[in-house]
């Protein structure tokens, strides 16, 4: 299946709810009023868009509306297009621009962190990179075991200690042998306990340290891993995380299981922060690269 292809089929159910909700909103009405502007800013809302996004996407659409002398509702859907296209910004993609890179994958038990890094190992594995996984979320119980089976699957090495070891001795030992065998990219898998953000906190903080002054001069990335299916739950998490860590990017997993594929426009403007993976299936594949413009032409084409 080509790339455009699997966006598009991974997206189904949000674009069958959110974009058909629109349509009939759009279908609905002949002329734009004030009326059509409540009802469409109602729809984005219960489409997971959230609150703020919505009124911000509306309030753009009046203007736009009026600087183009727009009258007829049917004009309206490619506007709207163009409105959320420039809110998702320019793509950004992971940062390889030395070597090891290192990323930190943080996000609360359940959401695919482990099945997500999984995929990223066998993704960057099939672009020839030399990549070495830290198993550094060390309290969950069998998170070590888990993650061994899927780096056993991508051909990648792995740097584990016992359970319940201090992380941050993990990720320097993980950082050491990135050094010796030279890896291109050194993954490390982290705890999400968001219910004692000061643990969290600080064992974060630590491991950035160690990052930075192992690993200095490397890029960093932190990416936060959030379950698509819990909607505007996920913002909320985004946010809390964002309290307590520098995140550099968001990995979106389960789009392919949800209606509620709304809430990449709701993180991109809302929380500032980009998209840069998508799973849209559970095969190793459907973990890609996020591109606005394919997210956007797969809702409304």
């Amino acid at each position: 299946m080509a790339f455009f292809e699997k966006i598009k089929e991974g997206l189904k159910k949000t674009k069958e709810s959110m974009m058909k909700q629109v349509e009939l909103v759009i279908n609905s009405f002949t002329k734009i009023d004030e009326n059509f502007f409540e009802e469409l800013e109602e729809t984005l809302i219960m489409s997971d868009i959230g609150v703020n996004t919505s009124s911000k996407i509306c309030g753009e659409l009046r203007k736009k509306v009026k600087e183009k002398g727009l009258t007829d509702t049917k004009e309206i859907k490619q506007t709207l297009k163009e409105i959320i296209t420039d809110m998702l910004g320019e793509d950004k993609g992971l940062d390889f621009s030395s070597s090891p890179s290192v990323i930190l994958v943080i996000g609360v038990n359940g959401a695919g962190k482990t099945t997500t890094i999984g995929k990223l190992c066998a993704k960057l594995k099939s672009q020839g990179k030399n990549v070495i996984v830290a198993a550094a979320d060390t309290f969950r119980a069998a998170a070590i075991d888990q993650l061994e089976v899927w780096t056993k699957r991508a051909g990648v090495d792995i740097v584990k200690h016992s359970e319940g070891s201090d992380p941050a001795a993990v990720v320097f030992d993980a950082i050491t042998a990135a050094k010796a065998r030279h890896a291109d990219v050194l993954i490390c898998d982290t705890a999400g306990r968001l219910h004692n953000k000061k643990n969290l906190m600080d064992e974060l903080s630590k491991i950035s340290r160690i990052v930075h002054t192992q690993a200095e001069g490397c890029p960093l990335e932190v990416l936060l891993v959030l379950d698509a299916t819990t909607g505007q739950n996920a913002v909320n998490q985004a946010k809390l995380f964002k309290e307590t860590a520098d995140i550099t990017g968001i990995v979106l997993t389960k789009l392919d299981g949800t209606a509620k594929g709304g809430i990449v426009i709701s993180i991109a403007d809302d929380l500032k922060i980009p998209v840069k993976l998508i799973g849209v299936g559970e095969k190793t594949e459907d973990l890609q690269d996020f591109c606005a413009k394919d997210f956007v032409n797969a809702l409304f084409d």
